[in-house]
């Protein structure tokens, strides 16, 4: 259980880093930085499809288009919306967005595959989905008010990252659904095998949109100093960074945990991905959370938390006892 903790614990603070990126480079559109982290992650996952040629091999036609399409959206289109809500909404109230996902996904879970894994009972369900409410509130209500501090202060921007925020998180509750029905519908095929297949798919897609990035600025006359941008050498630490870090150490140091763990604490524990990020994003900024803010973060948690506790219940059996 001890080391189980540990290596969730690390792969929330490796997971935190994301959320880093788009602070430190705000001069970078983030269709650079999602294909460039993209393009880290793919690179790394040539040698690891090396190894694995073999079960490579084995994968169809439409398990590559199926491998593109999870990677199309759950890898460069989310990054795409983060890195943007992040940089127009500043860093706690989109993290604490992202910090639903658990929560989101159960409920997308609950109205999509009850007959097939249960259904959870939304009466116990609802007490969680209003603390998350009031935890996100308080946190917009506080960032609002630094944003209203501000000389040259733009809310229209502030509330376009927010919705930005949200659309990163549908594209992050389809894309673990839509993964888990591959894997279930497959259970010969080896998860880790089907990862590396998602990772070869998007070194392909992120090299596009790098390329076309570039191809776009030289067209349009933006200006902007490609290829590595205005600081290259913070730009390509964090993205190879990112890249082995965040995309395949910390997956792997959360497999590890998974299986040390029971599934309902491992999946309270991907707080610690939300904790970072709002860590490193105070740290950033070289101030305390207010009062309100600790407030907020501690009602998400305790909403997170309840909500992972809540058990499916068979539909037949409820069937049979009404």
């Amino acid at each position: 259980m001890f080391v189980g903790t540990l290596y969730a614990l690390a792969a929330g603070l490796m997971w935190g880093l994301v959320f880093v990126a788009p602070l430190l480079l705000p001069q970078y559109p983030a269709a650079l930085l999602s294909s460039a982290r993209y393009l880290a992650f793919g690179l790394i996952a040539l040698p690891l499809a090396a190894l694995d040629r073999g079960r490579l091999s084995q994968l169809s036609a439409a398990d590559w288009i199926e491998a593109l399409k999870l990677s199309a959206v759950g890898n460069l289109l989310y990054y795409l919306c983060l890195a943007a809500a992040i940089q127009r909404a500043g860093g706690p109230l989109p993290t604490m967005i992202i910090g639903t996902l658990p929560v989101v996904i159960a409920v997308a879970s609950n109205l999509r595959d009850a007959r097939r894994d249960g259904r959870m009972p939304w009466g116990k369900l609802a007490p969680s989905l209003l603390l998350i409410a009031a935890g996100i509130g308080c946190v917009n209500h506080v960032e609002f008010g630094h944003l209203r501090a501000e000389a040259r202060a733009d809310m229209s921007t502030y509330a376009i990252g927010a919705l930005l925020a949200v659309a990163a998180v549908a594209c992050w509750t389809w894309y673990p659904i839509r993964n888990a029905d591959w894997l279930r519908a497959h259970p010969d095929r080896s998860p880790r095998t089907w990862a590396t297949a998602q990772g070869l798919a998007t070194l392909p897609m992120a090299l596009a949109g790098y390329l076309g990035f570039w191809l776009w600025t030289e067209a349009s006359g933006a200006g902007f100093a490609m290829p590595f941008g205005p600081t290259p050498g913070l730009f390509l630490m964090l993205m190879l960074g990112i890249g082995l870090f965040a995309s395949w150490l910390g997956t792997l140091c959360w497999n590890e945990a998974s299986q040390r763990l029971p599934t309902t604490l491992s999946g309270q524990l991907i707080v610690f991905e939300t904790l970072s990020a709002l860590a490193y994003a105070f740290a950033l900024r070289g101030e305390m959370p207010a009062r309100l803010t600790l407030a907020g973060i501690a009602l998400l948690i305790a909403g997170v938390v309840w909500a992972l506790r809540v058990k499916p219940e068979p539909l037949a059996a409820e069937g049979h006892a009404g």
